[in-house]
């Protein structure tokens, strides 16, 4: 399906500082697994393509030099955390064709095909240090088109930086100037820690520590972790979206008889519609506890603000609780308002809070969010819960090197059961695509709730 051409290990084009650099508790709580993106393009010429792997390989290059902790390898330590050496080791660049046509890929949805356009990664096999923080596969395929596979470190940066870091990296591909420089020093976060008395950290208020809701019946998640599952990719249009999103705000104030209250967002309203249609999917127990995970970008909550285009991670997933039974029998606004809820409890005082509750833990392996099928490791996000990661407002599908503007991005993967992604749509409509994973049984019911229950 795909044949590998060549690889290059691009280094930065300028020496750059070669030291250990701070991480901070938000980069030591993640996973040291990879993001993975795909980018698909459809150059108007196919002569664009002709020297596309040099052009690849020169502008990152570059882009290294500023983004020069992208060229660094991580090294385990005590208690689970990771030391990021910044060593110049470099970065990832793979070569590849295949047969198939964009077309080929159908609804984009993240199956087996599509993580054949990224480099594969053997965390079993390879040690940590010599895994590249960025790996990046060139796909030409037989439609004149091209993919960019990546995959990213998760401890080095969030969506946000990623997203930062590859619109600069193709600036230069286009022989513009990188002027939007990354702040690189995440020192910073100790501030906020130092800040913040350890007595008063209340560990019972942070998802890493609560013992997440099992099936009623089961005493652990071990076997839900077993089950089957597979990928599955939806559509919302915008008149979708605007009929969930009105029927949230519309029963609110029903209920309320005020609008005092800010109205429920589009990412609110649908992660509450995916919530209650998912706990019918799975035919849960009315008495069922479950919750919502939802990744919150917390950069404009602390006080004062971390520095514009801050480098690193800067996201936590906080939880929304509720029972399957007021979930199902109550309006759409209830489940709305649980997610709005937990949105806004991520203060100033929140993140400095789980900042020090990390910083006290001599232990974080079982804290990281181990994404992989099957993993017994990690917290386990699935039945009866769910994760929901926004791409909204990311600024998608404005990295053109110069082949023109991506026609698609989806993730490579989607790692376990209950995880699921919004995804603005690339032609600008107001629609969502929203790649999911679920256990196989559940898939078709779910599918049915969703566009049903509108």
């Amino acid at each position: 399906m795909v044949n590998l051409i060549a690889s290059h290990i691009v280094k930065p084009a300028k020496p750059i500082p070669t030291k250990v650099m701070f991480l901070s508790e938000c980069d030591q709580r993640v996973a040291v697994t990879h993001a993975t993106v795909v980018h698909f393009y459809k150059p108007e010429s196919p002569e664009l393509l002709n020297d596309a792997t040099e052009v690849l390989k020169d502008s990152l290059s570059e882009a290294l030099v500023a983004f020069y902790p992208l060229a660094g390898r991580l090294y385990p330590k005590d208690g689970g955390r990771v030391e990021l050496q910044c060593n110049s080791m470099g970065a990832l660049l793979v070569e590849a064709q295949s047969e198939l046509k964009i077309q080929d890929f159908g609804d984009f949805c993240p199956a087996p095909q599509i993580r054949a356009l990224i480099p594969p990664i053997d965390y079993s096999n390879t040690p940590l240090h010599e895994v590249p923080l960025l790996l990046v596969q060139i796909t030409k395929l037989a439609c004149g088109g091209v993919s960019l596979g990546v995959a990213a470190s998760h401890v080095i940066a969030d969506g946000q930086s990623w997203f930062h870091f590859f619109s600069e990296w193709a600036k230069i591909a286009r022989g513009e100037k990188s002027d939007d420089k990354p702040f690189l020093d995440r020192t910073i976060f100790q501030q906020y820690e130092d800040d913040h008395p350890s007595s008063t950290a209340p560990k019972s208020q942070y998802s890493d520590f609560f013992p997440l809701p099992v099936l009623i019946g089961q005493s652990s998640s071990l076997e839900e972790r077993k089950k089957s599952t597979n990928c599955a990719m939806l559509k919302l249009s915008k008149d979708q979206i605007e009929q969930i999103k009105n029927k949230a705000n519309y029963q609110d104030l029903m209920i309320h008889k005020t609008n005092n209250q800010s109205p429920f967002s589009r990412f609110v309203a649908v992660s509450a519609h995916i919530w209650k249609c998912l706990s019918k999917a799975r035919m849960h127990n009315p008495d069922q506890e479950t919750v919502l995970y939802v990744s919150v970008d917390f950069r404009n909550r602390l006080k004062p603000p971390l520095p514009g285009r801050y480098f690193g991670n800067a996201v936590l997933p906080v939880p929304a609780r509720a029972i399957v039974g007021d979930l199902q029998s109550r309006p759409l606004s209830y489940a709305s308002s649980k997610i709005k809820e937990a949105i806004e409890n991520v203060t100033d005082e929140y993140v400095r809070s789980y900042l020090v509750c990390m910083k006290n833990i001599p232990e974080v392996s079982s804290s990281r969010h181990f994404h992989t099928v099957g993993c017994p490791q990690g917290l386990f996000l699935g039945n009866p819960n769910l994760l929901v990661t926004s791409w909204v407002g990311l600024g998608l599908y404005k990295a053109d090197f110069g082949w023109g503007n991506e026609i698609f991005m989806t993730p490579g993967s989607v790692g376990y059961d209950g995880k699921l992604f919004i995804i603005p749509s690339p032609n600008g409509d107001g629609s969502f695509f929203i790649p999911l994973r679920l256990q196989v049984e559940h898939i078709n019911a779910f599918k049915k709730h969703f566009y049903e229950d509108i």
